[in-house]
């Protein structure tokens, strides 16, 4: 055969292939979904991913099931996550922990979060408060700053485990109050509250989602927002800063990620569809009911967000070590 009408023919199978390929991905997803939660069922933000899958089934032709994965401070459920397939069919819900703390933390960390996942877009911001049991005997910040220094050994922290923000946060607010508050790892938001209100936890910071039923049957009390201003949804409960604590800033968020390699068309829909939802009144009302600020944006909007919170985190690990080692 000629060259010339070998080239033409080698172009035209090039473009049917191309053609092809782009056909069957805009038919994505053509099968289920399975969202890796790295949090227990029962907390906030695994409540508030399974409504989402329910709305998102019908728009999208497939459900979205949930996987959870908790431990680690995130990091089983995004290791399973940065390891599954990149064909679109495994997406996880990452956070402040998995995705800025911990590459901070963890000598051995068994993901890279820059090579190993596909930012796909950022879902929303948690209202972190400060609770403890109702039946303790404290009112406020300083009350309970004088119960933990006359009780060394009784007070426990709860915490999402080795790492995490909490753990971080026990470590300064130890160096500061010069306390010996314990934190105790557990594998969800839903399980921090339950022990908190039962009194198994003395105190706690978790977003506040988790804590609505037992705050309106008196089983917590709110003693500090963990924000610069105070939550119109939580007028009456002071900063940090208000409370005497000023010192340590943090903004909690949640996003969702593939596995490096994921086609474009995939992130693209994802994006799309979530962005779509976090829009609609209703939905946006609901994430509001339980203490959440939707966020949104483009993938490549997350990925830059990302890279700026990962060196912010870098200051938090620094100052809650220099507070520690003093």
């Amino acid at each position: 055969m000629a060259l010339k009408p070998f080239l033409k023919l080698c172009a035209a199978a090039a473009a049917l292939a191309t053609a092809g390929f782009a056909a069957g991905q805009s038919d994505y997803p053509t099968k289920p979904i399975r969202l890796i939660v790295p949090l227990a069922p029962g907390s906030v933000t695994d409540a508030v991913l399974r409504s989402a899958a329910q709305e998102l089934q019908p728009r999208l032709g497939q459900p979205i099931v949930i996987d959870n994965r908790p431990g680690a401070s995130g990091i089983v459920g995004t290791d399973a996550c940065a390891k599954a397939p990149a064909d679109g069919y495994t997406v996880c819900a990452v956070y402040l922990a998995s995705m800025s703390i911990n590459p901070h933390t963890v000598a051995r960390l068994p993901y890279d979060p820059d090579r190993d996942l596909a930012p796909i877009g950022k879902l929303f911001y948690v209202t972190e408060v400060l609770f403890v049991p109702a039946n303790l005997p404290v009112a406020n910040l300083a009350e309970l700053r004088a119960y933990a220094a006359r009780n060394p050994t009784q007070v426990n922290f709860g915490t999402l485990g080795e790492g995490s923000l909490q753990e971080l946060f026990v470590a300064w607010l130890n160096s500061e109050w010069k306390t010996s508050i314990a934190g105790i790892p557990y594998k969800g938001g839903g399980p921090i509250s339950s022990a908190i209100a039962s009194g198994e936890l003395q105190a706690g910071m978790m977003g506040v989602g988790n804590f609505v039923g037992l705050m309106q049957g008196n089983k917590v009390r709110a003693l500090a927002v963990s924000a610069e201003q105070r939550s119109p949804l939580l007028p009456h409960v002071p900063t940090m800063k208000e409370a005497g604590l000023g010192g340590f800033s943090s903004h909690v968020w949640w996003g969702l990620a593939a596995p490096a390699g994921t086609p474009a068309a995939a992130i693209n829909r994802l994006n799309t569809e979530f962005n779509r939802l976090l829009r609609e009144p209703r939905f946006a009302e609901f994430l509001q009911s339980r203490y959440l600020v939707p966020a949104g944006g483009t993938a490549q909007e997350f990925a830059s967000f990302l890279k700026a919170d990962r060196e912010q985190a870098a200051s938090l690990v620094k100052l809650a070590a220099q507070k520690s080692a003093r």
